[in-house]
């Protein structure tokens, strides 16, 4: 599996599905297991539910690290080379940053600053928000920006991009093809 690699689709795309797969087909690498490093928490009954279907739909070879904010430091924590990293998703992770009233830009510089240093695989997922119409609140807008050149920061590191459509994967970059 290629060190860093990057999902990125709409909301209810199946990036996470997609994602989840890279890791399980391995390309021919057999893990020991693998580690989901989810950024969201369950605010709500509808976000529980949702967190519910997704450990469901893993099944018992995936373990847990929940991390909202200091999302670097629980990669370095948690990378091993025979178990790669899932972290869904980034989108939620800038939501949080930008809740807590952290600087997204500088969070973002210390996470594509610390992938170099990681023993193990990464595979990110994303939200693409950038194709609708431009939000009506200050807010919403500053949040697709960001989320915008975060994206492009991580695509910039990855190895691998895809967008994922219609649950259909597209490569937008390999760098070992």
């Amino acid at each position: 599996m290629r060190p860093v690699t990057l999902v990125l689709g709409g909301a209810a795309s199946g990036k996470s599905v997609f994602a989840e797969s890279l890791i399980a087909d391995g390309f021919g690498t057999i893990w020991t297991g693998a580690t989901y490093l989810a950024t969201a928490a369950a605010g709500d009954g509808e976000m529980a539910a949702k967190i519910a279907r997704h450990r469901a739909r893993r099944g018992p070879h995936w373990s847990t690290v929940e991390e909202s904010l200091a999302l670097p430091t629980a990669l370095a924590e948690h990378t091993r080379t025979d178990r790669p990293i899932l972290v869904d998703c980034l989108t939620l992770w800038l939501t949080n940053l930008m809740l807590a009233d952290r600087q997204p830009a500088s969070e973002i510089d210390a996470l594509t600053g610390s992938l170099e240093s990681l023993s193990g695989p990464i595979v990110f997922v994303s939200n693409e928000v950038g194709g609708g119409i431009v939000p009506e609140n200050a807010l919403a807008r500053r949040f697709r920006n960001e989320a915008g050149h975060m994206n492009q920061r991580i695509a910039e590191t990855a190895d691998r991009v895809y967008l994922v459509t219609a649950g259909l994967p597209q490569i937008l970059k390999d760098t070992h093809a």
